[in-house]
């Protein structure tokens, strides 16, 4: 097999994603919980803590604290300087 990933790749690897991704996940925890124990209101808030994950998300990205949009991390590393 090839390695098709390019060294300036970030897949994502910043606060931004992290958060959504860690909020997002106890939502479905919270969900799947729920419905294992059969209680709608609880599932309901679980998907609720989904949707704020995905939010959270996005305005830490605008908050400069993600990957811009079309820029890999190599790129962003090289027009600093660093």
């Amino acid at each position: 097999m090839t390695d098709e990933h390019l060294p300036g790749e970030g897949h994502g690897n910043t606060v931004a994603a992290w958060t959504a991704v860690a909020v997002m996940l106890i939502g479905s925890t919270i969900s799947g919980v729920a419905v294992w124990i059969a209680e709608p209101v609880l599932f309901w808030v679980g998907v609720g803590v989904i949707v704020v994950g995905a939010i959270a998300g996005k305005v830490l990205q605008v908050m400069g604290l993600g990957q811009s949009s079309g820029q890999s991390v190599g790129q962003s590393e090289a027009s600093t300087g660093s």
